[in-house]
């Protein structure tokens, strides 16, 4: 996951492969209080890991119910039965709707039953999602419920410690029209206390986001519990419903997540050797309401194919389809269609999704905020959205996406990176997209492709213990690029050749080592052909030898086009010796970073003992001056500034001090609006 302040996204042009979707946020949050309030023990298989998933976890935990990872990578869920053997607490529900509106209900109702009293609340936008519709819904019932701070909004109070009978033998009356996580919260809870008799809900006004409660009944099912619905405005609870776990349950890939990967193959040509997009993990026969967003994909154009459980994606109709189209029931992958809108060939209408206004923010505002920075023409209405296309290539912006912490505005403008202007885009706070698709960015850029040329790349050389490495490894993790270590390549040659008995001057028995090494950098570690070489690596007698290597033509050679291959999305970091000048010439930014030859000795000898090697600093000093003149006399590739480099001697500076005068130069290369 991209943990930065922001991701920019070079300009994209095809696409091709596989995605394997990470499980539904809607599901597995259902699945997860399921199996909490039932009878038995769950075993749940593919549940997403996310911060919603997250924060209904720690939530159960401290509602007393036990949870256990089993061996084939199941979660175990320890039912409680009904009951409530912990009757009070605080819980933090981040921004995570379907854990807030759910847990409310159940709570409501176990509070008053058993006597229990509990703090709900999450961040400061949880708390001005509202609520009060199922607060009114519950009072009915008899429950108390106070909200602490604004009428109808979280933060809730549910329960005082006391018994209350509750009020089952009339209608439970709720409304439909603002969000269907109400009704979802309702039916998800009313079974704890439909034992005696019949419980009705009946809804008020038109229900939106109808797909989201057959979801809700259909899980219900699977969880023992089939409720009677008469059209979408009364329900039946039927007396004497109880959970029981079904034993084992599997979560189906996201489909609002698939949204935008079928979007993708829409909007992308297939790169050469593929057939577009293959999605895993969802498919026709889905019980979610966003797999129809492929009906929609295809009245804009693009050619869908499904399975049971896959999708296959490619280009049809170029430019897309401009559509007029009521999205009551695809409300959250509805989103992705406003930015396939800008493909189209005229403006798109998307109608009936007023349920955005109240999501994780303002969605209607949001996206049309964001259209109109990338040159789009924009019109906003109470429960519409409608988007005409820049005019031109020419009329496309560069821009700077703002995200509002919403996981699916970041997702969704990523796709204009697309766009025929080949313009960057640059997304603000990557990190939101945890709260359902932590890995999107990466499984993104798995499957698209661009000519290199396009891939941004930082170099930085600099002769030994400058302490390039650090700053490299500094800027790739607060850019969210790619890393290359090229002094490791040669370093693990050299091992690789002690290993193997090879002499250091056989320049041809090197050169193959060189040529199919089984190298990998995983978590900050390096292995060699699976053994971790991350210590030995940064051994002074390990320099030493890579120096020796190093100097070879044929082993260079063998591992120019190795090298060559770490630059891929979104852009790579990569330092060395000889990386501004031979391997990454077209560079967008070259930093050579010197220190004298005292001060690294200095740094190396500190690293070293701090390792718990022993070290000499005169003969550190010695060593180093010997390997500068070996690199920057050497015959190929000899240690050099590039022509175009900026020289940074960071003899006086601490490490935060160097990165951030790159990032100021690197900030200078961009071309987003502001900088």
């Amino acid at each position: 996951m991209f943990a930065i302040p922001h991701l920019d996204i070079p300009p994209l042009t095809s696409a091709g492969g596989t995605v394997r979707l990470p499980g539904s946020k809607s599901i597995s949050n259902r699945v997860l209080l399921l199996a909490a309030l039932s009878l038995g023990h769950t075993d749940i298989t593919d549940l997403l890991d996310s911060d919603d998933t997250r924060v209904m976890l720690e939530a159960l935990a401290r509602l007393g119910c036990r949870i256990e990872p089993q061996a084939d990578g199941a979660l175990r869920v320890h039912g409680l039965g009904g009951e409530l053997p912990v009757r009070q607490g605080q819980l933090f529900l981040g921004n995570a709707g379907t854990a807030m509106r759910p847990l409310t209900a159940s709570l409501a109702l176990l509070a008053a039953r058993h006597g229990g009293a509990f703090e709900l609340g999450g961040v400061p936008r949880m708390h001005e999602r509202p609520i009060g519709d199922l607060v009114d819904a519950l009072r009915q019932l008899g429950c108390p419920v106070h909200c602490l701070v604004s009428e109808g909004y979280p933060p809730l109070r549910l329960g005082d410690g006391s018994t209350h009978a509750l009020k089952l033998d009339k209608a439970i009356r709720v409304r439909g029209d603002v969000s269907s996580q109400f009704l979802t919260a309702l039916l998800l809870a009313l079974p704890l206390v439909a034992q005696a008799q019949d419980v009705v809900i009946e809804v008020v006004g038109e229900l939106i986001s109808r797909p989201y409660i057959e979801i809700t009944l259909n899980l219900l099912e699977r969880f023992g519990v089939a409720v009677r619905r008469d059209g979408w405005q009364r329900f039946t609870i039927p007396a004497g419903s109880q959970y029981r776990s079904p034993g084992r349950i599997a979560v189906e890939g996201d489909a609002s997540s698939a949204s935008y990967f079928i979007a993708l193959g829409a909007i992308a040509p297939a790169t050469p050797g593929t057939d577009g997009i293959t999605i895993e993990g969802v498919g026709l026969s889905s019980i979610q309401g966003d797999i129809h967003f492929v009906e929609a994909a295809r009245l804009m154009g693009a050619h869908v194919e499904g399975e049971a459980n896959r999708l296959h994606i490619r280009r049809g109709s170029w430019p897309l389809k401009a559509i007029d189209l009521d999205c009551n029931h695809i409300p959250d992958a509805a989103m992705t269609l406003a930015v396939m809108a800008l493909y189209a060939d005229g403006t798109t209408t998307l109608r009936n999704i007023a349920s955005w206004r109240v999501k994780e923010t303002d969605r209607i505002a949001a996206m049309a905020n964001e259209c109109r920075k990338l040159g789009a023409t924009v019109e906003e209405g109470a429960d519409c959205i409608r988007i005409t296309p820049p005019a031109s290539a020419q009329a496309w912006r560069a821009a700077s996406i703002h995200t509002y912490d919403d996981h699916r505005i970041a997702m969704c403008f990523s796709l204009a990176a697309f766009n025929p202007a080949r313009l960057p885009v640059r997304i603000e706070d990557p990190k939101c997209v945890a709260k359902t698709f932590p890995d999107y960015f990466e499984a993104l850029f798995d499957v698209c492709a661009t000519p290199a040329a396009l891939i941004p790349v930082i170099c930085v050389d600099g002769p030994t213990a400058s302490g390039k490495g650090t700053l490299a490894s500094e800027l790739a993790q607060r850019l969210g690029y790619q890393l290359l270590d090229s002094g490791a390549l040669y370093r693990a040659t050299a091992l690789a050749a002690q290993d193997a008995g090879v002499a250091l001057d056989d320049e041809p028995a090197l050169a193959r080592l060189a040529a199919q090494l089984p190298l990998a950098f995983r978590d900050h570690k390096v292995f060699l052909g699976g053994r971790d070489i991350t210590d030995p690596l940064r051994l002074e007698s390990t320099g030493g030898m890579a120096s020796r290597v190093s100097q070879h033509l044929a082993v260079r050679s063998a591992l120019h086009a190795l090298q060559q291959s770490f630059r891929r999305l979104p852009g790579l970091v990569a330092d060395g010796r000889d990386m501004g000048t031979v391997i990454f010439p077209d560079a967008t930014l070259k930093v050579f970073l010197t220190a004298t030859a005292e001060q690294r000795a200095q740094r190396r000898h500190k690293q070293l003992i701090s390792k718990g090697f022993a070290a000499n600093i005169d003969s550190l000093l010695a060593d180093l001056q010997a390997r500068d003149l070996r690199d920057s006399s050497r015959t190929h590739a000899p240690l050099k500034p590039a022509e175009d480099a900026l020289q940074l001697d960071n003899s006086g500076m601490d490490i935060e001090e160097s990165v951030q005068q790159v990032l100021k130069w690197w900030q200078g290369k961009t071309v987003f609006p502001g900088n």
